[in-house]
């Protein structure tokens, strides 16, 4: 049974800092590209950034380029994400997603599994 389980999220001040985590389990966890999703009150779901299964190469959303790092440690079957100068438009339930895939994934449809989320609030 594959488990996502998200930490990390909080409340924070507009320009602070909150790190996310995502610890998988029951899944070859080298064989998955990783990406992290966010989801605002009467929204769609939308991609913040996604990592390929090496880490090598990666992806941002426009709106968190320069602020956000993805970054994964496959021995830990760990993905994070590091966001820094926040914006209350980064308020949302932010998920973590896993892609059976060797590539770089960048779209919600390609993810395989998801987890529950962790809500980031960030007050103006």
């Amino acid at each position: 049974q594959v488990q996502l389980v998200e930490s990390g999220g909080g409340l924070v001040q507009a320009g602070g800092s909150l790190r996310l985590s995502c610890a998988a389990s029951g899944l070859n966890f080298r064989n998955y590209a990783m990406g992290w999703f966010r989801q605002a009150p009467g929204k769609e779901r939308d991609v913040v950034a996604t990592i390929m299964w090496s880490g090598r190469n990666t992806y941002y959303a426009d709106s968190v380029k320069g602020r956000f790092t993805i970054s994964r440690d496959n021995a830990k079957k760990m993905v994070s994400l590091q966001m820094n100068s926040l914006k209350p438009e980064d308020t949302a339930v932010y998920y973590c997603a896993a892609d059976a895939s060797w590539g770089l994934s960048t779209r919600k449809d390609e993810f395989d599994y998801w987890g529950q989320g962790t809500q980031v609030t960030v007050s103006s």
